[in-house]
Formats: C-alpha cells, sequence, structure tokens
C-alpha cells in the first residue's frame, strides 16, 4: 500500500492549487510528474496502485482550491445567490444578477450530468502518464485553436490583446459580470459543456471554458471569470461526493499529510487566480498553449521509449 508523505502532500497541494486554474490541466500534472521523477515518488502517487491513498488526497486538494475560488470570488457569489433567491422568489428573471445567476445554474448542467456517467470509466481507462501526456498535447492544440479562431478581436492588439473600457463608475467586478449577461443561455450552456472535455486527464477545465468563451466573443478576462465561477461549483459537488473516502480506516494515515497540502493548495489556487485575473486583461492563452504542446508531446515521447 503507498502511503504519502507531508513533502508530497504539500508539493502536490501546490501543484494542484496552480494547475488546476491555470489552463494547464491538474489531473494531467497531478499523474505526469510523478511519473516523470520516479522512484518513491512514483510508487506514492500513483493513483491507479493498488490501497493509493494519492486519488483520495487529491479529492480534498481540489476542494481546497475551489474553497480559494470561493473566497477570491465571494462578493460575486453573494450577488448570484441573491439573484437567483430572488428570482425564484418573484418567479421571474429581470436583473442582471438573476440572469447571471440562471446562466450559471444552466451552463453546469451538461458537465454534471457527464461527470456522474462518465468520470470513473475515463479515469480508470485514461489516467495513466501517456494518454495524459497525449491529452496535455491537445489541451495545447485547443487553446492555440481558440486564439486563432477567436471572434469579435479585430479592435484588439494582436499581441496584447486590450481590455474592454470599464463601465464609467461601476466596479470592474460588476461591469464584467454584466458583460456576461449578454450571453444567452444557449451560449452559456455551449461554453459549460466544454468542461465535459476536461474528464479526459491532460485537459484543462479552466482551458477549454476560456477557449469556448472566446470563440463565443467573450474578451479574455470575461472568459476567465466566467471559466472560474463556472468551475467553481462542479469542482465543490465532485469534492463533496467523494469527501467521504478520506475517511475510510485505509486512509486514517493520511489525514495530516491530507491537511497540510490542503492549505497549500489553498494558498496556491488563491494566489493563482488572483494573478490570472489580471493577466488576462492583457495577455492571451498562446504561452499556455505552447507549454501545454511542448511538455505533452516531450513527456508522451520520454515515457513511451
Amino acid at each position: 500500500m503507498s502511503t504519502l508523505t507531508y513533502p508530497e502532500a504539500i508539493g502536490v497541494g501546490l501543484l494542484q492549487g496552480v494547475t488546476e486554474l491555470f489552463p494547464v490541466s491538474s489531473l494531467g500534472h497531478s499523474i505526469l510528474l510523478p511519473a516523470l521523477v520516479g522512484g518513491r515518488i512514483q510508487h506514492d502517487l500513483d493513483m491507479t496502485a493498488e490501497g493509493s491513498s494519492y486519488l483520495a488526497a487529491l479529492v480534498a486538494l481540489h476542494l481546497a482550491t475551489a474553497l480559494a475560488l470561493v473566497v477570491y470570488f465571494r462578493r460575486d457569489w453573494v450577488r448570484v445567490i441573491d439573484g437567483l433567491l430572488g428570482s425564484i422568489r418573484h418567479r421571474r428573471v429581470e436583473t442582471r444578477n438573476e440572469k447571471l445567476a440562471w446562466l450559471l445554474v444552466l451552463s453546469t448542467i451538461p458537465v454534471g450530468v457527464a461527470g456522474l456517467a462518465l468520470e470513473k470509466a475515463l479515469r480508470n481507462a485514461l489516467g495513466k502518464p501517456v494518454p495524459a501526456a497525449v491529452f496535455l498535447a491537445l489541451n495545447g492544440l485547443v487553446l492555440l485553436g481558440a486564439e486563432r479562431l477567436k471572434r469579435g478581436g479585430t479592435g484588439r492588439r494582436r499581441a496584447g490583446h486590450a481590455a474592454p473600457a470599464d463601465e464609467p463608475g461601476v466596479d470592474p467586478a460588476v461591469a464584467s459580470d454584466h458583460r456576461l449577461t449578454r450571453l444567452g443561455y444557449g451560449q452559456g450552456a455551449w461554453i459549460g459543456a466544454a468542461q465535459i472535455l476536461a474528464l479526459f486527464p491532460g485537459i484543462s477545465r479552466s482551458g477549454v471554458t476560456m477557449s469556448a468563451g472566446i470563440l463565443r466573443g467573450l474578451h479574455h478576462e470575461d472568459a476567465a471569470r466566467f471559466s472560474f465561477l463556472l468551475a467553481t461549483p462542479v469542482i465543490l459537488a465532485a469534492s463533496v461526493l467523494k469527501v467521504p473516502e478520506l475517511f475510510r480506516p485505509e486512509n486514517s494515515g493520511v489525514l495530516g499529510p491530507v491537511l497540510a497540502g490542503s492549505l497549500a493548495a489553498f494558498v496556491a489556487g488563491y494566489v493563482s487566480v488572483r494573478f490570472l485575473t489580471r493577466y488576462f486583461e492583457t495577455r492571451s492563452l498562446t504561452p499556455f498553449a505552447l507549454y501545454c504542446f511542448l511538455a505533452g508531446a516531450g513527456s508522451a515521447v520520454y515515457l513511451s521509449l
């Protein structure tokens, strides 16, 4: 039976907190890096090994990252929940907050259904290093393709992708949420459904939803914001369903390391989302696309030798 040490848990927590939000696939990196490093780390961090506690640990780390998103976007979620409750109470959708709330609800349904039906089967079949490397390379091509095919970019600098001007006197976060409500429900569901691709290890949840948003005409920072808002309930729901696994008798020895790793994932996730929301105000997905393609293709070749 594999174990999980404190240094391993903290290292994986930092990795999870960054790669879950950066468009580079947290699950892909969680599978690939142990295989590339080898030795005891490969043994301890093998989610397919008999009696492995690694998968149970990843559940807690995902939950910690989702909580970081909740804290960072807490004001947005107050508006969203208020809008949802007001819409249900008055049986209408009139305000921007009500529209955003239902946009998020309807956009989350496709991946929720697909996750329940396919997540375990895909993880067992493809949760191995070489398939994860191949999908990481494909993730890079998806990001690059979105940048090349994006709509509505004629008035933006090719290198910098200048941000849209904020509405005068309106908080930038509120202004971004208001721009998101210009999406139709069908467009939102299409963007949300892109998360289904992230069930394949190596495909980034934030990457594919950002790509889908960009292809529907969203600016990079609005696409990133919508991606992070969409990811929060999905990660929370998936984590809550699996958290009881941590309290099985065979996982009792990893609770301390998992707690330390979760704290690391929370901090890394918060710093990452803070950085990325500013990064995408002026920059694109291209650097991440090149990284994913080169890292994925290189890992696939190396691990196949």
